[in-house]
C-alpha cells in the first residue's frame, strides 16, 4: 500500500427524486489500501457505490480514478477504466455454470487475455476449479461470494467495489472471506473498497474506515481508531 490516493471522491451528492442519499461525500482510497465504508440500513453506503460506478447518477462532486475524472462516465465505460463492483447478493446467475459467469466478467477482453485472466481467478479460489463446469446453483453461499468476487476480477481491476460480501453468510464463512480478501490485496496489490454492515470484521481486516449516516460521512480514520472509539461504534455501528 502506498500514501498516494487511486480513487478519491470529492462532494459527491447523488439523490432519489427529493430524497437525497448521499450529501456532498469525500474521501480517498491509497492504492494498495483495504478501505471499509460502513453504516446502518439507509445511511447511503450502496448508493456510494452505484455512484461511483456510474449506475446511479451523481447530482454533483466528482469521483476520479488515477486522476480521470470518471463521474459522468456510463457503467460499462467505468469498467474499462479499472473500477469492478460485486453488488450486494454477489448477481451469480444460477442457471450459468461457474466458467459461464466468469467468462461474462471479461467479456470485453480479448480471448487470449481472457484466458489468463481466467487460469488467475482459478488459481486464487481453488474450490471453484472442480465446480467450473457445474451449474452456479450447485455453489454453497461462500462459493457463490468467491465465483461474485471472481468474474469481477476477470476485468483485472485496479479498484474492486464489494456491497455486504458477508450478506445471509453463516459466521464461520463470514470469517473465510474477510480472510480471503485480505490474501487477495496482499497477493494481487489489489485496491478494495469493502461496504460491510458488520463493521467488527469489517474493521479487523482494512486499514482505515468510514462512516455513513444520512448520506453524510460522520466519522473517520484508521480502522484500529474507529474500533477503539466507543462512541462512534455505539452512535453509528452498532456493537
Amino acid at each position: 500500500m502506498t500514501d498516494r490516493p487511486i480513487l478519491s471522491v470529492e462532494e459527491l451528492s447523488a439523490s432519489y427524486g427529493a430524497v437525497r442519499a448521499l450529501d456532498r461525500v469525500s474521501l480517498t482510497v491509497p492504492a494498495g489500501g483495504l478501505c471499509a465504508v460502513l453504516g446502518a440500513n439507509g445511511a447511503g453506503k450502496t448508493t456510494l457505490l452505484r455512484t461511483l460506478t456510474g449506475l446511479h447518477p451523481a447530482a454533483s462532486g466528482r469521483v476520479l480514478l488515477e486522476g480521470e475524472d470518471i463521474t459522468r462516465l456510463p457503467a460499462e465505460k467505468v469498467i474499462t477504466r479499472g473500477l469492478a463492483h460485486v453488488p450486494e447478493g454477489g448477481g451469480v446467475i444460477v442457471e450459468l455454470t461457474v466458467e459461464e459467469n466468469l467468462r461474462l466478467g471479461g467479456l470485453w477482453r480479448s480471448d487470449r487475455r481472457g484466458k489468463a485472466a481466467m487460469d488467475e481467478v482459478l488459481e486464487l479460489f481453488p474450490p471453484l476449479v472442480e465446480r467450473r463446469r457445474k451449474s452456479a446453483s450447485t455453489l454453497s453461499g461462500g462459493e457463490r461470494q468467491m465465483l461474485a468476487i471472481g468474474r469481477a476480477l476477470m476485468a483485472r481491476p485496479k479498484v474492486l467495489l464489494l456491497d455486504e460480501p458477508s450478506l445471509g453468510l453463516a459466521p464461520l464463512i463470514t470469517k473465510q472471506i474477510f480472510a480471503l480478501l485480505s490474501d487477495l490485496r496482499e497477493r494481487t496489490g489489489l485496491t478494495v473498497v469493502l461496504v460491510e454492515q458488520n463493521a467488527a470484521g469489517a474493521l479487523s481486516v482494512s486499514e482505515t474506515g468510514f462512516v455513513l449516516n444520512q448520506g453524510r460521512v460522520v466519522a473517520e480514520g484508521a480502522s484500529s481508531d474507529l474500533l477503539a472509539d466507543d462512541r462512534t461504534r455505539h452512535a453509528y455501528l452498532g456493537f
